[in-house]
């Protein structure tokens, strides 16, 4: 950064600020954001349309499963179900077993965490006789990953929990700026406090209806942290014809669809993590798996891990050559092997051109 700590986006004098956020960090240095008063209540505000669209009232209790550290993670969500008015709860500094039995014996109805979280949390129970699907939950939002918008994902949450799944797409730098609704379809952007546009990542061009592009935002509201024509790297589809909802804000169907620096080229086919992941939930033997990318004889290779038992490996193997329209090699894992996650899902494992390093 040219300018430390925080760059030179914000608006203000630092005295000005009453919040510290930082991003991530999974695609570089971690972004520092400072928000004042008035750009953290928008950031409640768009908080309050995902959850109203969830159906979030304030006879709800609203579990969340994360952190609470610098990350922006659900920070803004705890404080607008708060002004939403339902109970909150908050599920930091637990173990998942204590969060479950914190989500159970405290009758929660939303639980808010990641798609790979939930998952997660359901493995945990299911090892440990926790039975999720009749408790109090009946929804689940999501943020951080695009899994909520997987169909083959979202099934597996639903049928694990017993209750409806909610996507969501924020970036800490933008905003809390889309949501999905009760069709279950993709997600809206919400344009009263952001515009969006969709071009060509390489021309810089609009793409046409239909077509798959870069989600790039403007803020309205964020008069602390403005940005305007932001390059989000979210890929989405453009499309003109509005969710059969009803609501009239534009439509991205299937959200999130993926990121352009997630793109590899393997043996001249375009492959996504999101696309693989898709194929690989709908095999619900699989307990978790990783996208392995290596070189091999000078050519990038793909393969994936999965905890599941053998008579997986022929059936997954045709149904990833059959969509993705390659070959890509299945390997059996020991159960409990492969790393979960909280937030953010990091299940590639990038071997490309590491000397030394082989791939099995």
């Amino acid at each position: 950064m040219n300018h430390p700590p925080y760059g030179t986006n914000h608006t203000y004098p630092e005295s000005s600020y009453v919040r510290y956020h930082q991003t991530s960090g999974t695609t570089g240095r971690p972004l520092k954001i400072l928000d004042t008063k008035q750009s953290w209540d928008w950031w409640l505000d768009c908080w309050m349309e995902v959850l109203r669209s969830a159906g979030v009232t304030p006879r709800d209790r609203v579990f969340l499963a994360f952190s609470f550290g610098p990350f922006i993670g659900f920070w803004a969500a705890y404080e607008a179900a708060e002004k939403l008015g339902a109970l909150v709860i908050a599920g930091g500094g637990q173990s998942s077993l204590e969060r479950l039995s914190s989500i159970v014996h405290n009758r929660a109805t939303v639980l808010m965490c990641t798609p790979s979280y939930a998952l997660h949390l359901a493995e945990v129970a299911q090892a440990n006789n926790v039975d999720i699907r009749n408790s109090h939950v009946e929804r689940l939002i999501h943020a951080g990953e695009p899994g909520a918008s997987i169909p083959s994902v979202r099934a597996r949450i639903e049928s694990a929990w017993g209750g409806k799944c909610y996507d969501h797409a924020g970036m800490t730098e933008m905003g809390a700026y889309a949501y999905s609704c009760q069709t279950q379809q993709g997600l809206h952007v919400n344009e009263r406090q952001f515009l969006a546009e969709i071009i060509n990542p390489e021309t810089l061009e609009p793409v046409a209806d239909g077509e798959t592009g870069e989600l790039v935002l403007t803020n309205f509201g964020r008069h602390g942290f403005p940005l305007i024509r932001y390059r989000t790297g979210d890929l989405v589809v453009n499309q003109s014809t509005p969710c059969s909802c009803g609501n009239s804000f534009r439509f991205l169907p299937g959200g999130v669809v993926g990121r352009v620096d997630d793109m590899v080229v393997v043996r001249g086919v375009n492959i996504y993590p999101q696309s693989i992941e898709s194929i690989v939930r709908e095999f619900p033997e699989v307990a978790e798996f990783r996208i392995v990318y290596y070189t091999e004889q000078e050519m990038v290779q793909v393969k994936v891990q999965v905890e599941a038992p053998d008579t997986v490996l022929t059936p997954l193997m045709t149904r990833l050559r059959e969509r993705v329209g390659l070959r890509i090699e299945v390997e059996v894992v020991e159960p409990g092997s492969l790393p979960r996650f909280e937030m953010k899902a990091r299940r590639v494992l990038d071997l490309r051109n590491k000397a030394g390093v082989r791939a099995g």
